[in-house]
């Protein structure tokens, strides 16, 4: 998932006689009755005296930071509490029963440690030391409103500031060591067989929780030392049993003391629609399938040479004819289906993974097919260029059976729409026997996690973390409003329990349903220790401990930087450059851009690449610049395509389309590094995926109008190719080996079926010209779209479609066969590949490379091209057997004469040739 802005590119002591005078006075105040209007009504008087607001914060057990001009000239500062809440401000003054803790101000502001800690605080906010020492009273204060405030001095009886508090930092300091180690959620002990269930749920702060277990009240014990409640019962009562929490607590969001029914964080199983959490254990055999406890996965692949097929569980078989369960875990156990015999046949070529879109429980999808609605038109009637099937795809588009899945509700249960029944445990049983279908098939399952952000926060009803511990869970900003850069409410994997509720979920997944890889959603917004936290529990997995051997999973993510986060603002985060080395890859868009061209906001979606036409075959967009413009940006595009098959090395030294020795890092990226891993495994190359349009699509904008069906298949190819040839991992977009269409849909996360479903069958179409798509993000686009979906040289046949996939399977035979695409370092990179014809005299539109033993001859431009290596005058090279036996006739015919070295490829191909 990406955000608009990643795909644009992401004093003296205060005297003891004055602060006891102003607790006398706050204390003395009355409590008024709450107005009628919003949360916290009779609060904000001016800036500085509004509870609803949290400026102050309380980042462990002996400081708050007070922003600089927040109440700056009082004399006294200090934090009020009330248990149940209560605290306003009238006419000026704190009003409420109130206990207090006074605030003594830090010459010189908050220490060093505290500023690592804390990077964002540093230069504004001043540091009060509570002169309180005992940590039961500040627990206790914490269960309760608390507020920061600050008055003039004795004899004055106004406040000149009083603000809510931010708590997470003091939670972490008082709780967190302790916390850490607990075991939440259902845990079965005692006895050979799990006799007892303890359930647990860490709420430090409060008032009262209480287990609603099959209508029944179990009350909950209070842990001091780490803020868990637990309750222990009868395994054989509990189990199968629905349970929430009846948790009472102080909540911001509402400016009052709230009881709230919610579900568990750490739920194993769910009712339909996740209106309960169920108790199940994971280890039980019944909920396991036939085979399970032994299943055997294909041969790890490692990282560096992942190839991944990027998959939406839904769109997989839903217009599938051939399979027996569609839309559902169950279709992966269709040996028979279309779609998984198209994915063996990937498998056989050298495909390892499949990565599914979110598959975790998530809020927008109702779980009872009966309760989903479809389109009420006849969609495959209306015309290929016409408004309304987005407009009938939209109508019912909150209450359908689609999402891409990026709105988590509960981390670590299977989705329940996918099941074919949502109601308790049996979807963890499906989706095991899901995993097991895709390891049958020869692949390796990895899980799009989605942890950064949860689909709710406050007192939403979709709210889970936030209506437990309010405040915490949740990244907030100055205001201390709930940050949403990331789309959604962000959530703060730099506090201990929300990175706790990160290692724990992925291991629940890896251990309990044998997953073997994770791709993080947004990984930039995880602190870097989170992501490393991650990998180090999981290489703590061993087979004969946890049945999986947790050191060949894989994990990646999406390293981009921005938001509040951005430049490591808040902590060290998971971005590009700063996971090189770690053993974790990033997505690299380097490459990416350059092949495709512009990007997914320019307002001319024609603006052309390398692999759409950039000068060597120009459509009519004056977005494209000049001639000379474009040669030069085609020259530079293809510098970066060279940094990208090296596996984005960032010390990689070349001779650019300039003349000039650089480094990986030393070419531009829109004012970035292009060049930032520092091992092959580090960067992901690819060419689509989910985001933006498909490469179909994109081409279709890009390349002129008049471009054939045929060289529309033969760039995909070449797009394709150019990424997957590259050192390190390579993921794809199921389907686009079939010249995958969604009609030119930028944004299809809410598109419906009709815009995202496969075509497995070449007859069925592939996707394209199936109505204009969706307004809301492709409006703008329209007037390019239209045209386009009546072009019928975009409509491409069975022999397109499956040439495409028979020669892309060719490529992908010869990197997974050939060493020499598996470098394991930076060194062995440098050594064995080399781009010879690199300079100024380079040929704009052709790639040459050679690599050990191999030449690679990129060709995007319309003609045949020559290229003539001097050192290879005199070699025997031949085309690459798989392609001189393979699918493509047109690759056939390129050629290598050895008197002078030249290499002839035919237009828009990729040759592999080999020393014979």
């Amino acid at each position: 998932m990406q955000t608009a802005q990643t795909r644009q590119r992401g004093t003296p002591h205060v005297r003891r006689h004055r602060q006891l005078a102003l607790c006398a006075l706050l204390l003395a105040l009355p409590l008024p009755l709450l107005g009628a209007g919003a949360p916290g009504a009779g609060a904000a008087e001016d800036d500085g005296l509004d509870l609803a607001s949290a400026r102050a914060q309380w980042i462990d057990r002996t400081t708050v930071a007070w922003p600089k001009g927040l109440g700056e000239a009082a004399d006294t500062h200090l934090l009020a509490y009330a248990a149940d809440g209560g605290l306003t401000v009238q006419g000026g003054d704190l009003a409420g029963d109130a206990s207090h803790l006074a605030l003594t101000r830090v010459p010189g502001g908050l220490s060093d440690a505290q500023r690592a800690a804390h990077p964002h605080l540093a230069a504004d906010y001043d540091a009060y030391r509570l002169t309180e020492r005992d940590t039961g009273v500040l627990r206790e204060a914490l269960r309760g409103q608390v507020v920061a405030v600050a008055g003039e001095g004795e004899g004055d009886t106004s406040l000149s500031a009083a603000t809510g508090v931010q708590i997470p930092g003091v939670l972490d300091d008082l709780y967190a060591r302790q916390a850490t180690r607990a075991t939440l959620g259902p845990d079965f002990h005692g006895g050979p067989h799990g006799d007892r269930t303890t359930l647990s749920v860490w709420a430090p702060t409060a008032r009262e929780v209480e287990a609603e277990i099959d209508g029944r009240t179990v009350p909950m014990r209070r842990s001091a030392d780490s803020g868990v409640w637990s309750a222990t019962g009868d395994t054989g009562d509990w189990a199968g049993a629905t349970y929430r929490y009846r948790v009472t607590v102080w909540a911001p969001a509402a400016q009052k003391v709230v009881t709230n029914e919610v579900t568990d964080p750490y739920s194993t199983a769910l009712t339909t629609d996740s209106e309960r959490s169920v108790v199940a254990d994971l280890d039980d055999p019944a909920l396991a399938p036939a085979g399970w406890r032994n299943l055997r996965k294909p041969r790890a692949t490692p990282l560096r040479d992942a190839q991944i097929q990027e998959l939406h569980v839904r769109d997989f078989s839903v217009s599938d004819p051939t399979s027996k369960h569609p839309g559902a875990y169950r279709a992966f156990t269709d040996s028979g289906s279309d779609g998984m015999r198209h994915l063996r046949k990937l498998a056989r070529s050298g495909t390892s993974y499949v990565h599914l879109l979110p598959a975790f429980d998530f809020s927008t999808v109702p779980e009872r097919p009966s309760d989903q609605r479809e389109p009420g038109c006849d969609l495959a009637a209306l015309p290929a260029d016409s408004p309304r099937q987005q407009e009938c795809v939209g109508e019912v588009a909150a209450e359908d059976a689609f999402n891409w899945g990026y709105d988590p509700l509960h981390y670590t249960v299977p989705e329940g729409s996918y099941a074919s029944d949502p109601e308790g445990p049996s979807r963890t049983k499906e989706f095991r026997e899901m995993v097991a279908g895709l390891n049958g098939a020869g692949l390796r399952t990895v899980m799009d996690v989605v942890y950064n952000h949860t689909s709710a926060s406050g007192q939403d009803p979709k709210s889970v973390l936030d209506r437990i511990v309010p405040g915490y869970y949740h990244r907030l900003l100055a205001d201390g409003s709930v940050a949403t850069s990331t789309c959604c409410a962000n959530t703060a994997p730099e506090h201990a329990m929300m990175g706790k509720l990160t290692v724990d979920s992925v291991v629940t997944w890896a251990r309990a349903y044998k997953v073997d890889g994770f791709r993080f959603d947004l990984m930039g917004h995880h602190p870097k220790a989170n992501i490393l936290a991650v990998r180090a529990a999981l290489d703590r997995l061993t087979v004969a401990k946890d049945g999986v051997d947790g050191k060949r999973i894989v994990l990646y993510g999406e390293g981009w930087n921005f938001g509040e986060v951005a430049d490591d603002a808040r902590f060290t985060q998971a971005t590009q450059k700063n996971m090189a080395g770690t053993g974790v890859a990033t997505f690299s868009d380097r490459s990416r851009d350059a092949l495709r061209g512009g990007g997914p906001f320019d307002e001319d979606p024609r603006v052309q690449g390398f692999a759409s036409g950039l000068f060597t075959d120009p459509n009519t967009s004056p977005a494209n610049g000049t001639r000379e413009e474009q040669r030069a940006r085609l020259l530079h595009y293809q510098d970066l395509i060279k940094v990208g098959l090296t596996g984005n090395l960032a010390d990689y030294t070349f001779t650019d389309s300039r003349g000039r020795k650089v480094k990986g890092s030393e070419v531009d990226y829109n004012g970035a590094p292009a060049g930032y891993a520092k091992a092959p495994g580090d960067a992901l190359s690819y060419a689509d995926a989910h985001d933006n349009e498909t490469l179909y699509d994109a081409l279709a904008f890009k390349l002129p109008a008049d471009t054939s069906a045929a060289d529309r298949a033969r760039m995909q190819v070449l797009a394709m190719a150019t990424a997957a040839l590259s050192q390190g991992p390579a993921l794809s977009q199921a389907g686009s080996d079939l010249l995958r269409s969604k009609s030119l849909d930028r944004n299809s996360y809410d598109s419906g079926d009709w815009f995202n479903a496969l075509h497995w069958d070449c007859r069925q179409g592939n996707g394209f010209g199936r109505g204009l798509p969706p307004a809301a993000d492709n409006e703008p686009k329209w007037p390019y779209a239209k045209p386009l979906l009546t072009n019928p040289r975009l409509t491409p046949s069975c022999t397109e479609i499956n040439a495409t996939s028979a020669a892309y399977r060719d490529l992908l035979r010869i990197r997974t066969t050939e060493p020499s695409f598996s470098k394991r370092d930076a060194a062995s990179v440098q050594r064995a590949l080399s781009f010879p014809l690199s300079g100024t005299e380079e040929t704009p539109g052709v790639l040459t490379a050679r690599l050990d033993e191999l030449v690679l001859v990129v060709n995007a431009t319309p003609e045949r091209q020559e290229q003539t290596v001097p050192a290879a005058k005199g070699r025997g090279y031949t085309l690459h057997p798989v392609q001189a036996k393979g699918a493509d006739p047109v690759v056939k015919r390129s050629a290598y004469d050895a008197r002078t070295g030249t290499f002839t490829v035919p237009a828009r191909s990729v040759a592999v040739f080999t020393r014979g």
